[in-house]
């Protein structure tokens, strides 16, 4: 069973339990800084797209978008993800826009798509693996989550202490214009080097969604507050939402409950299109549900392709 990230993790503030909790995000800090490995280097070159809070920051969407640079460029470029049994969904969605290869250590992945003569390889993950040393790193937060209540795990969401920006020139933005200019300012107040990368989600088939209708939304994404703003945006009538832990696994009894809450509501189901296609096709209301395709589309893209182009 996949549970929910704790809500006071993204408290603005660290809450009582958060103040607990400290002494074993010290300890695990320390044990990861004496974490060190031989760095391995490679032929091909490498981009890291990773985040340092935990999960819902619009990795993969970025990964995909920079494959598309490449492509349009005929230059080869693969996906490298290390091996989760649950996030399957998110390496089916990689592998349907280039070749992906996935290993349970990142070192042999690269390997193999060196070995298979690709000139680029787009780690989806890994800015903490000590054994990998990439040519570009970027940093992705949620513009609505951001640091959350600043702490490390398990005091709080973020993987490494946020003054560790001052190592990592690339940050991207990911969101719905959401606090811009806080953040910005204070990445700038930690690196004055570091360049700030946005990007906005932007649906793909939003007119097929009558604004007259009701909706209720449901989703297991790592950042459910992002999709809802979006569809917000758009004026759809939003009134119920179901949220789930990430790379979430429905069970039938739950998409009933959905579809049920559906009908007494009078209301239109939607959902986005990871959740979707990891829905079980045998469902019998699936047809009651529609997702709303989206893609990232990066602000001041120019500025983006000029720094993929120095690798």
């Amino acid at each position: 069973m996949k549970l929910k990230k704790p809500k006071f993790w993204d408290y603005s503030k660290p809450n009582l339990i958060a103040y607990l909790l400290l002494p074993i995000s010290i300890l695990l800090q320390i044990f990861k800084f004496q974490q060190k490995k031989e760095q391995k280097n490679f032929k091909i070159k490498t981009i890291c797209v990773g985040n340092i809070y935990l999960g819902g920051t619009g990795k993969t969407s970025l990964c995909i978008k920079i494959n598309e640079f490449f492509s349009k460029k005929n230059v080869k470029s693969c996906f490298v993800k290390k091996y989760y049994k649950d996030q399957v969904d998110e390496q089916k969605l990689l592998q349907s826009k280039s070749e992906i290869f996935i290993s349970n250590n990142r070192i042999d992945a690269l390997q193999k798509a060196e070995l298979k003569g690709y000139d680029v390889a787009i780690l989806d993950d890994g800015l903490q693996d000590p054994s990998i040393n990439c040519d570009i790193n970027f940093v992705c937060f949620n513009n609505i989550n951001w640091i959350g209540n600043g702490l490390t795990i398990p005091s709080g969401p973020l993987r490494e202490n946020i003054n560790n920006l001052k190592k990592y020139n690339h940050i991207f933005l990911n969101g719905n214009s959401e606090n811009l200019e806080m953040i910005i300012k204070k990445v700038s107040e930690i690196n004055l080097n570091s360049t700030v990368h946005i990007g906005e989600y932007i649906p793909l088939n939003i007119d097929e969604f009558d604004k007259r209708d009701s909706y209720i939304v449901f989703s297991g994404i790592g950042n459910h507050h992002t999709f809802v703003s979006m569809i917000k945006k758009y004026e759809l009538n939003i009134v119920k939402e179901f949220e789930y832990p990430d790379h979430y696994n429905y069970s039938e009894d739950e998409i009933n409950q959905i579809c049920e809450e559906a009908e007494n509501l009078n209301c239109k189901i939607i959902t986005t299109e990871k959740d979707f296609f990891r829905l079980n096709k045998n469902i019998i209301n699936l047809d009651q549900i529609k997702y709303i395709k989206s893609t990232l589309k990066i602000i001041n893209e120019e500025k983006f392709i000029n720094t993929l182009t120095k690798i």
